[in-house]
């Protein structure tokens, strides 16, 4: 078995419990390759075995069998740049603050590695969205996908921009607002909840439009199937707006047309047997802490 390792370099949490993780790879003979900047971090910290790296997609082992990240849910989402349509599952250790994508918490890692050896874990497909500016992907440089959502907001200027929805080449509405989110149901948990959209199961077909600060009462977050071809024309009095694909944030000129699918790859991730979807919106959202139960 070979594993990749991603984290912050400039972490010493995240390298404490990388080393921790590392150890228990040798003790059970699992091969560890690191991202490279990430070891040049750990290296400082832990003389001795030396690993192999990589430093981006192109040069990723393909026989990973897992890839681990140590950090937040930021850094799950950064590791997605690496994986793309790979199919190598992701596993992800939290160091952070939540962590609802980032589900192994840091004490806990030793008693996950053994469920993971034994493999008492299912594996989720986890679906993306895909952004492109009237056919050109090079506004994104290749990096045109994002697993939690895609948001349009405004640059530059107080005032609200206007966006342009049409949905399957129907005309849907123009959202005056701050912005707009098209989430995942993944990143249903994220920026599209604290702006009032609805939490879907990540394992849904589904894809959610919310509405940043609207000017309308009427103006709700929308779900729509995850196979409606979504195309947004923006207006805004500046001459830029800021879209941002998860954590990449991005600038384009006003009046720009962007059109946002499904992906046409997913992203695996590793969810042990006794952490689903329901407990963890328990135990991150505290749902069921109420005096009455």
């Amino acid at each position: 078995m070979k594993v990749g390792i991603y984290g912050q370099s400039n972490n010493e949490l995240t390298i404490k419990y990388a080393n921790q993780l590392v150890e228990l790879c040798l003790q059970n003979e699992v091969s560890v390759v690191f991202e490279e900047n990430f070891y040049k971090g750990y290296i400082e910290l832990n003389k001795g075995n030396e690993f192999k790296t990589f430093s981006e997609y192109s040069n990723l082992d393909r026989d990973l069998s897992f890839f681990f990240t140590v950090g937040g849910d930021g850094t799950f989402l950064r590791s997605i740049t690496f994986i793309r349509d790979l199919n190598i599952p992701i596993i992800g250790i939290n160091t952070g603050r939540l962590g609802f994508l980032a589900t192994i918490q840091k004490e806990e890692i030793e008693i996950a590695f053994q469920k993971i050896i034994s493999k008492k874990f299912v594996i989720q497909n986890r679906s993306l969205l895909y952004a492109e500016t009237l056919g050109n992907t090079d506004d994104f440089n290749d990096l045109n996908y994002a697993l939690n959502e895609i948001s349009i907001t405004r640059k530059n200027t107080a005032s609200m921009i206007k966006v342009n929805a049409t949905l399957d080449e129907e005309f849907l509405t123009s959202y005056w607002s701050d912005g707009l989110i098209i989430s995942t149901p993944t990143g249903s948990t994220g920026y599209s909840l604290s702006c009032g959209g609805p939490i879907i199961s990540p394992t849904s077909k589904n894809i959610v439009l919310t509405p940043i600060a609207p000017h309308s009462l009427a103006v709700r977050p929308l779900v729509i199937p995850d196979g409606t071809a979504i195309k947004l024309q923006i207006d805004s009095r500046a001459d830029e707006v800021l879209l941002t694909l998860d954590s990449r944030m991005y600038t384009l000129s006003n009046n720009s047309i962007v059109h946002i699918k499904k992906c046409p790859f997913s992203i695996k991730t590793v969810q042990l047997n006794d952490q689903t979807f329901i407990k963890t919106l328990r135990e991150k959202l505290l749902w069921g802490e109420d005096k009455r139960n």
